[in-house]
């Protein structure tokens, strides 16, 4: 008896199930605050040379962001001066580390140096807790990684020089994508088949746009980034607790031999949700799982770097990992860069982050009608369109003017970037064979995290042309969405298990091969076919 048939006597959606995904919940807002941390912490107002000394005693001083233009010692001439301070006009009276630390001007590159640190973390961080996660169990893993981002967010509230800055951004980044995807799998392994797509997205959708909404208005109560940071750092402590409350991976736990503590937690689970299950069924459980165990069978030599052995799984490789840098991007730049519009960057980001659940939603909805290849196009496509449109406005408009446009635009735009993430997630796993699917999923995601790397250098591009961020990312979207014609459709179709089989997925598809298109088509010759009929029978 396979551990699918256990959990269905145990109870695959009751109490026990309905408490996971509240903690998961929680996960999800936890998550959302460590992320954009590094956003919230780094905004830059608009700013000015502060006045110098001697402005009071000369008929005339102008000041600019970064200089001041006054008369030459002889007053005959003018002459340019590097600022040495600034005067800032602060949202709220909110102190960042950009007005506190006066990275602006010859120092703004400190800021996309120090915030760049955070995803060389994540890669590193994605490869150290995975294989801690394979090591000593999901749920540790889960806990100390989710603890390390606190500690790391923690600890740059006391920092006030850039090696430091660099160093604890980096600390912060080790944890930005394991503490949600090792929550995620336990989810995974213990909700039923039928309640997966819609609760995890609907959960996700609902506490990491909460998560998103109010994290700029603690941000500006408190008045301050380090203030902040320690606040944003602390609702980790609550993983504390998940121990208590929850059981690890039951897969895992066979996968190490440990049966009777699978059998332990699957008893917890079936009392949790008041169902009676007979020791048999415990019995025939265990020994199914020794004797696969202990069977002989044969071992896979499939790894990951044979997907880059064969032309076509080579092709289908390099494409999925471009297209994880380009997206990996694309979401972070849209939704850090929302400054320079007219409207409150601490609002504007709250509002879009509203954006994540209608998000979800578009992905319930349309990937299986549309097919993955046609929605994976498609958001990169429609995404490059929205995000290129707002950066000709921005560049184009002023931004007082006609700010709730602008709002409007940015919020669309980050909603293009959270639909484009989504469907590039569950693409990229249905194509990649069932023998390499873990590894080959994890290092997409690792190449990815590590080429968004990026994006604060891409960001600080907009300090010599506002929109050059904008028209740059959209320009990567359309290759993406390009590339995505070259892959394979995988709705309605039986997955690859091994190499060898991925190496022959789709071979003789078109293109232009899309599923909704098709049945069309195929519903019209069915139609006509149908009344070819009743003409021969009258």
């Amino acid at each position: 008896m396979d551990l699918q048939r256990v959990l269905e006597k145990c109870g695959n959606f009751g109490p026990y199930q309905i408490l996971l995904l509240g903690l998961y919940g929680y996960t999800n807002i936890v998550s959302s605050f460590h992320y954009f941390s590094q956003t919230l912490i780094s905004f830059t107002p608009p700013y000015r040379c502060s006045a110098p000394v001697e402005e009071y005693s000369q008929n005339f001083t102008e000041r600019f962001s970064c200089s001041v233009l006054q008369y030459d010692e002889d007053r005959t001439s003018f002459r340019h001066s590097k600022c040495s301070s600034w005067d800032f006009d602060k949202e709220s009276n909110y102190e960042s580390v950009t007005t506190e630390l006066e990275w602006v001007c010859d120092d703004a590159y400190k800021l996309a140096v120090g915030q760049s640190f955070f995803f060389i973390g994540s890669a590193l961080g994605s490869i150290f807790f995975g294989y801690l996660a394979d090591r000593i169990g999901r749920l540790p893993a889960c806990v100390l990684s989710t603890l390390t981002g606190a500690s790391g967010d923690f600890f740059t509230s006391f920092v006030g020089s850039l090696p430091w800055f660099s160093f604890t951004r980096f600390i912060s980044g080790l944890s930005s994508d394991t503490q949600y995807v090792l929550m995620y799998i336990l989810v995974f392994e213990y909700l039923s088949p039928q309640h997966r797509t819609f609760g995890l997205n609907i959960i996700m959708g609902v506490f990491y746009s909460i998560g998103l909404m109010i994290s700029p208005w603690i941000a500006i109560w408190l008045g301050n980034w380090r203030s902040y940071l320690w606040a944003a750092s602390l609702p980790a402590l609550g993983m504390l607790l998940f121990p208590l409350f929850l059981h690890e991976s039951v897969e895992w736990l066979l996968t190490k031999g440990k049966f009777d503590k699978a059998v332990s937690n699957l008893k917890s689970v079936a009392k949790f949700n008041r169902r009676q299950v007979e020791d048999s069924v415990f019995d025939e459980f265990i020994k199914h799982y020794r004797e696969k165990l202990n069977s002989t069978q044969k071992k896979s030599s499939d790894t990951f770097m044979g997907m880059l052995r064969t032309s076509r799984l080579r092709k289908f490789t390099i494409i999925l990992l471009i297209k994880s840098m380009i997206i990996t991007i694309a979401f972070d730049i849209l939704s850090r860069n929302v400054e320079g519009v007219g409207i409150s960057p601490f609002k504007l980001f709250s509002y879009s982050g509203f954006v994540v659940l209608p998000g979800g939603l578009t992905i319930i909805l349309f990937q299986n009608k549309i097919g993955r290849k046609g929605m994976a196009c498609a958001s990169l496509l429609v995404g490059a369109f929205i995000t290129a449109t707002t950066g000709y406005l921005v560049g184009t408009l002023v931004p007082a003017n006609y700010s709730i446009l602008l709002g409007f635009m940015v919020c669309l735009a980050r909603y293009g970037a959270v639909v484009a993430y989504d469907a590039e997630a569950q693409y990229a796993a249905e194509i990649i064979p069932t023998s390499v699917r873990g590894r080959g999923v994890a290092n997409i995601h690792v190449v990815g995290n590590a080429f968004a790397f990026f994006s604060s250098y891409i960001i600080y591009l907009g300090t010599y042309y506002k929109p050059l961020p904008s028209l740059l990312i959209s320009f990567l979207l359309i290759i993406g969405a390009c590339l995505c014609l070259t892959l394979p459709e995988t709705l309605h179709k039986q997955l690859p298990q091994t190499l060898e089989e991925g190496e022959a997925f789709g071979k003789g598809e078109k293109w232009y091969f899309f599923p909704c298109f098709s049945r069309n088509r195929q519903s019209k010759k069915s139609e006509s076919q149908l009344e070819s009929a009743n003409e021969i029978t009258e």
